[in-house]
């Protein structure tokens, strides 16, 4: 198996500390140190409850918020203890304090309740922005459970209320947060490991009919089985968003360029343009075997002829030119070629 290099690494709580020594067996041996919390055991600080979370505990969904995880651009995430178990609650920012843009490229092909909801979501109107804002929480949700149906390594979703996602959380082998992919140094033969499974994900969402949307290092959790996709409420409809080819080909390219880092050759890949024409001819499927090589249309233009065909042109055009002021009675000397001009 490949080795993954020793490294220390920052989550969210600048004073806790993951270290991956590397690998025993199949697995990664992920030991954490916490030096924040009272309890080394549970790393639980005392904090007070957050107002977005107090309904959740009144109705016993959750019986103690712990610490916050991180704060993204739509939402905010704690840990939280539900019994024995440590989850994950998402609470979702308002619309005006989201730093997430162009929602409307994402929420296209999106299904709406009713004709009225949809009228209303177009006037923007009261009900049309809260119907609207609604469809883009449930998103997640939705997206959750479907990429887990098929096979797509993403958190559990165990319910939903008031704008609040209560989820599996991504463990260390300690039982303590992962660490993101943007937090790790890879060996290269992890990150080419890690590249080819990211892909097969791909793939398996687009099966699913879905695209991330927003997929990057930064939405990629690593625990000791491997990646795990999170952040899904931007995530569109393959088939019917105009936009999803280019989110895919963003998507893809962005774990190309991340893996690159550590093993450079993943950045000259080309998978996303190979997985969409399969997927358009209906031959995609999640054993689809890839290569990561896309042929160019025998007719594709060729950059440095046409710009030798250009200069010719230019060069004739001021000859002729030239003999035409000889035939004017202007003098002999021909005018300086254009791209010769300071």
């Amino acid at each position: 198996m490949a080795r993954l290099s020793a490294l220390n690494v920052l989550c969210a709580n600048p004073k806790r500390a993951f270290k991956l020594d590397g690998r025993h067996g199949s697995r990664f041996v992920i030991a954490v140190t916490c030096n924040t919390a009272p309890d080394r055991r549970t790393c639980k600080p005392l904090m007070k409850t957050p107002k977005r979370l107090e309904p959740l505990i009144e109705d016993g969904l959750i019986d103690e918020v712990l610490r916050p995880l991180m704060s993204g651009k739509e939402a905010a995430v704690y840990v939280v203890r539900c019994g024995d178990e440590l989850r994950c609650a998402k609470v979702y920012k308002e619309a005006n304090k989201r730093s997430f843009r162009q929602a409307v490229k994402y929420q296209e092909g999106r299904k709406v309740r009713s004709s009225r909801d949809a009228r209303a979501m177009a006037k923007g109107s009261k009900h049309g922005r809260k119907e609207k804002e609604d469809n883009w929480q449930n998103a997640e949700v939705a997206a959750l459970f479907r990429l887990a149906d098929a096979g797509v390594r993403v958190p559990k979703p165990y319910d939903f209320l008031d704008g609040v996602l209560l989820m599996e959380m991504i463990a260390g082998e300690d039982g303590d947060a992962a660490p993101r992919l943007n937090d790790v140094d890879l060996h290269p033969d992890d990150a080419r490991e890690f590249h080819a499974f990211m892909i097969h994900e791909v793939v398996k969402m687009l099966c699913a009919g879905l695209v991330h949307g927003d997929l990057s290092e930064f939405n990629v959790l690593l625990d000791e089985h491997g990646p795990v996709i999170i952040d899904l409420p931007q995530a569109v409809d393959a088939a019917g968003n105009n936009h999803a080819f280019e989110m895919l080909e963003r998507d893809v390219g962005n774990m190309s360029a991340y893996f690159g880092r550590f093993a450079p050759e993943l950045r000259f890949t080309r998978y996303a343009k190979e997985m969409w024409a399969l997927y358009q001819q209906g031959k995609l499927t999640p054993e689809t075997e890839l290569t990561g090589e896309v042929a160019e249309p025998e007719d594709a233009a060729d950059i440095d002829a046409v710009m030798r065909e250009i200069k010719a042109t230019l060069a004739e055009q001021a000859r002729r030119e030239a003999m035409r002021g000889a035939e004017d009675g202007e003098p002999d000397e021909a005018p300086e070629p254009p791209w010769m001009k300071g």
